[in-house]
């Protein structure tokens, strides 16, 4: 199906790229409490969609401790959006 994105696809992935389409920029600890899952878990979803090309990071000292930021890159952006209408294309109006 065109547009449909196996990388992207699973669930916590999903997830990651829906939240950061939206919230542009979002803080790793910031993803992870909204996916509820462990630091180890996220940042293997993440090293998948940053080898993808899909997800950038950023890190930044903020409050004396290095801070990690994600946000999704144009590749991912788009992507995202032809995952995102591959699945409405399922599922039907």
């Amino acid at each position: 199906m065109e547009g449909f994105n196996a990388t992207i696809h699973a669930p916590n992935r999903l997830r990651i790229c829906a939240l950061l389409d939206v919230a542009g920029e979002a803080e790793f600890s910031v993803v992870q409490e909204q996916l509820g899952v462990s630091a180890s878990v996220l940042s293997k979803h993440v090293t998948v969609l940053m080898d993808a090309g899909y997800v950038e990071q950023r890190k930044a000292v903020r409050d004396t401790r290095q801070r990690v930021w994600l946000t999704l890159t144009s590749r991912g952006r788009e992507a995202y959006g032809a995952h995102h209408a591959a699945l409405r294309a399922i599922v039907g109006p």
